[in-house]
């Protein structure tokens, strides 16, 4: 499914979004537009220019994430996992239904996993960086997913909504239930929901 076109301007400046940027553990029940959906996704990892590159820098340029989105409640879009197709800012289905509830029970019950109306979990697939780096590359894929969790958490302040990134989940559970290969692992949730 191809995304809304990202925009490159707003009403809120760059320092009113550092200002009010907060983790915020409670939402307010609502969907999220298919355009706040997709303008979220491409600060974190979207394409902003011919070359290639990404909205977040990422080390030597070899681009370790992967993104998805857990939908529960999304204008437009059923619930599911999604994953976020970089290169044609589009996201593909990988598994239809509600999966909040079982993302949160793999977070240690945070309420905040499964009360937001979208979860973003960034992934890792450390032999991209660590190829070309050795295993100081793992520091760098580290770097890449700050990079890119932190563009995403601006950019829900820009938009006037919550999220917080979420540390504390049981890896290989989280990697089961999305389904990922073996050589990927999941780093980050970034639960966004209404305030």
């Amino acid at each position: 499914m191809k995304l809304p076109e990202p925009r490159d301007r707003s009403d809120v400046s760059l320092e009113e979004a550092i200002r009010d940027r907060r983790s915020v553990r409670a939402y307010k029940s609502g969907p999220l537009t298919l355009n706040e959906v997709a303008q979220l996704l491409w600060s974190a990892q979207g394409i902003t220019g011919r070359d290639g590159f990404r909205a977040a820098p990422s080390g030597g340029a070899t681009y370790p994430l992967e993104t998805y989105v857990t939908v529960g409640d999304v204008v437009g879009l059923e619930p599911g996992l999604y994953h976020y197709e970089t290169d044609q800012h589009s996201l593909s289905l990988v598994k239809q239904g509600e999966l909040r509830a079982e993302l949160s029970a793999a977070s240690l019950e945070q309420p905040c996993v499964r009360d937001a109306a979208i979860v973003v979990v960034l992934s890792a697939v450390y032999d991209r960086t660590t190829e070309r780096y050795g295993e100081r590359g793992r520091m760098y894929v580290h770097m890449d997913v700050g990079h890119a969790a932190e563009n995403l958490l601006l950019q829900a302040s820009a938009l006037g909504l919550g999220s917080v990134p979420v540390g504390a989940f049981r890896t290989r559970t989280i990697a089961q239930l999305l389904g990922m290969p073996e050589n990927e692992v999941p780093l980050y949730l970034l639960p966004v929901g209404r305030l």
